[in-house]
């Protein structure tokens, strides 16, 4: 799936990297614990989550997420937003619960980091 398909799906407002939603997501992983992230996300993936400081950037550099949703319209400050275009990781954020954020994108085909497919 392009970012930009994702940025639409979820009626996202782009906060870093705009020139990146043409990049290719195949996998998404939401976490609050940034540890559980690094344990058990996958490279090159997407990152939905509802932490806004710039650990979650820290963190997304760390294991290689591709790119980040924010939920509930939570927006992180300029410096974690300035880190993130420093690291070349695009942020959305959306309005949307992490419950529907994760079940629409699954409804449009982009599958978990966990490799189940149903």
């Amino acid at each position: 799936m392009i970012l930009s398909d994702i940025r639409d799906i979820l009626k996202a407002v782009v906060l870093a990297r705009k020139e990146d939603m043409g990049m290719q997501i195949e996998r998404a992983y939401c976490a609050d614990l940034m540890s559980d992230v690094l344990a058990f996300s996958i490279s090159h993936s997407l990152l939905i989550t509802g932490l806004t400081n710039t650990q979650v950037i820290r963190t997304a550099e760390v294991a290689t997420i591709t790119a980040i949703v924010f939920i509930q319209n939570k927006r992180p400050d300029i410096q974690t937003i300035a880190l993130a275009d420093e690291k070349k990781i695009p942020l959305l954020v959306t309005d949307l619960s992490m419950f529907d954020t994760c079940g629409l994108l699954f409804e449009k085909g982009l599958r978990s980091c966990n490799g189940l497919e149903f």
